[in-house]
């Protein structure tokens, strides 16, 4: 089977997973602390990058959460998923919100990005919360940004490494399988989200430094949840709230620092066209 075959496989499958899930997606996360925290750090990181009334391509922008919020701080978001249910919740909660005149959005795939509705060019690409996972193709998709950009335009991704520590300490558990499930994800790792199976794959700093070098120079690039557990230790701040308190400054003071900022759950990276 050809390798794009394959891919529009597994894109199916996430497409229909993620569908499904959108009819709770929101509730599923609200009340979780660490999920919170995750999407402050993130709009931290923006904040203190897009210029003024920027105009963004969201991948893979769920329900809306963020475009809604880059729209309410005068940014024009063009929001893609390639879900359906997806894009339906958003289109509704942007109507809520009122800012029907700042966000657009269409049904795409980020690695067909050459045939998007409104080609650009932006000045800032962003994907937020590993939604880039969900493709083996990852350099493909790095190499279609640089055409929908603006000159000095950027790209903040947000990704799964290959390592987490967190996850790597369940080892002392006895639970070997998860300890080590990024470890041998070469070939994509099975995922399961309300009963659809789909593939995701783990992508270090380094890899993403590499697929883009040609036309991108590195801006920065900070782990995530490397102190901090992971979120779907659900709980653990209203359980420990002086130990988990402790761990955001350690994360805080040393999250651009080496090993930290390769080894958290996730890790922010923004790069700018050369």
């Amino acid at each position: 089977m050809e390798m794009d075959t394959v891919e529009n496989i597994n894109e199916q499958q996430a497409a229909l997973a993620f569908s499904k899930q959108s009819v709770v997606f929101d509730q599923l996360y609200e009340k979780n602390t660490i999920i919170q925290y995750k999407r402050d750090r993130v709009r931290k990181h923006l904040t203190s990058i897009l210029p003024r009334n920027a105009s963004i391509l969201e991948l893979n922008a769920g329900t809306g959460e963020d475009a809604i919020w880059l729209a309410q701080h005068g940014h024009r978001v063009h929001a893609t998923d390639i879900a359906a249910g997806m894009q339906e919740m958003l289109s509704k909660k942007v109507k809520l919100a009122g800012v029907v005149d700042k966000v657009t959005n269409e049904v795409r795939s980020f690695t067909d990005l050459h045939n998007l509705e409104d080609k650009g060019p932006y000045d800032f690409i962003f994907s937020n919360f590993a939604g880039l996972n969900c493709t083996g193709e990852m350099r493909k998709v790095i190499d279609s940004f640089s055409s929908l950009l603006k000159d000095q335009g950027m790209v903040t991704l947000v990704l799964l490494p290959k390592f987490c520590l967190w996850e790597f300490a369940f080892i002392l558990k006895g639970r070997v399988k998860t300890a080590t499930r990024r470890f041998f994800a070469g070939n994509g790792r099975k995922a399961k989200v309300e009963g659809e199976y789909f593939k995701c794959w783990y992508y270090n700093p380094s890899e993403i430094i590499q697929y883009s070098k040609k036309e991108f120079e590195v801006m920065h690039i900070e782990g995530m949840c490397s102190f901090v557990p992971p979120s779907y230790l659900e709980g653990f701040p209203e359980k420990h709230p002086k130990l988990y308190s402790r761990l955001v400054r350690y994360e805080e003071k040393w999250k651009s620092s080496w090993p930290w900022r390769g080894m958290g759950d996730y890790y922010i990276i923004t790069l700018r066209k050369k």
